[in-house]
Formats: C-alpha cells, structure tokens, sequence
C-alpha cells in the first residue's frame, strides 16, 4: 500500500492549515519539532542529514508515511503514519500513529485535530480497522485530547530500550 501524494486543507477558526506528506526538504524543521516536543531525549537538530536519511527511507517504504501540517508555507505540525497486516482480525490492517507533534505556538488551534484527521482518513482509506497510538503518561493533558478525539485508553505500553537506556535487563534477556 502506498499513500497518496495528495494534500488536503482545512480551514478551522479562521486558519487556513494544509496537511500533506513530508518531503525530506522538510528535515530540519521535523527535527525541531521533535526536538521541542520530547521528554525524553533531546533531538540533535543540527545532525540534518540523520533525518533526512531517515525520512527518505520511511517515505520510500509502503506503508509508512510523515504527515505535516502547513500553514502559510510553514511546517507547524507532524505525525508519523504506519500502516501494516495485523495477524489478528481475520489478518486486518492496522495503523498506528507516531511522533505527534504541533509547535508550541500554534496549539490548541485546532491543527493536532486536523493532523490525526488525516492520518485517520488515510488509515481508513489503507483498509485498516483500527488505528492506534501511545502517549507518554507524564503527557495528561494530550491524553485527554486523544480521548476527546475518541481513541480510547485501553492498553498498557511498555518499551524495552536496546541502547541500555531505561535501566538493568532485570530478566537477562540477551543483548
């Protein structure tokens, strides 16, 4: 499955707010708006050709896609989309959502909204009969408005980092 190259507008309380797929001229400024929106690791914007590397070889494989959202030719939000055969549902697709992030000055402006309406619409359009994401539970104020969205809370996440960070293997499972 490949996205398409399309790109959609929206007009919400009076901004006109574009979303279309990244292109890997837009590295730097996805970079800045991972780098503004972690809690975690700080992102090394100054390392452009990482990104771009990375956003060409997501672009170029189905069923992947960066999405942003643009609004007077420039970049203020993004979300990652993949979609991919899920073994259960009868072998369903599913989506999940990656990397929402919309510049500090322009949230609460409707464009998040707008992003994860895109990405659903598209998820939609793969086939996939569910679409789901994960969100940092420090974040709570995000969480309320993935429910507002009407995801709903209903798993526990967890994540095993491979690069030693997040503490000890407690169950010496080889590195």
């Amino acid at each position: 499955m490949i996205f398409s190259h399309g790109m959609n507008r929206a007009h919400i309380a009076g901004l006109d707010v574009a979303v279309r797929e990244a292109s890997v001229e837009d590295a730097a400024r996805l970079a800045a708006l991972l780098d503004g929106g972690s809690l975690t690791v700080k992102e090394d914007v100054a390392d452009v050709a990482a990104y771009r590397e990375a956003l060409a070889e997501i672009l170029a494989t189905d069923g992947q896609t960066v999405l942003v959202a643009e609004r007077g030719g420039e970049v203020v939000g993004m979300c990652q989309l993949i979609t991919f055969r899920h073994i259960q549902e009868r072998g369903g697709r599913c989506a999940e959502v990656e990397s929402v992030h919309v510049d500090e000055a322009w949230r609460g402006r409707g464009i998040g909204s707008t992003l994860m309406g895109e990405a659903v619409r598209r998820a939609r359009a793969e086939g996939c009969y569910r679409v789901q994401l994960t969100s940092n539970l420090a974040r709570v104020e995000a969480r309320q408005w993935y429910e507002l969205l009407g995801f709903e809370a209903s798993h526990a996440g967890f994540k095993l980092y491979l690069d030693g960070r997040g503490g000890a293997n407690k169950q010496g499972l080889e590195s």
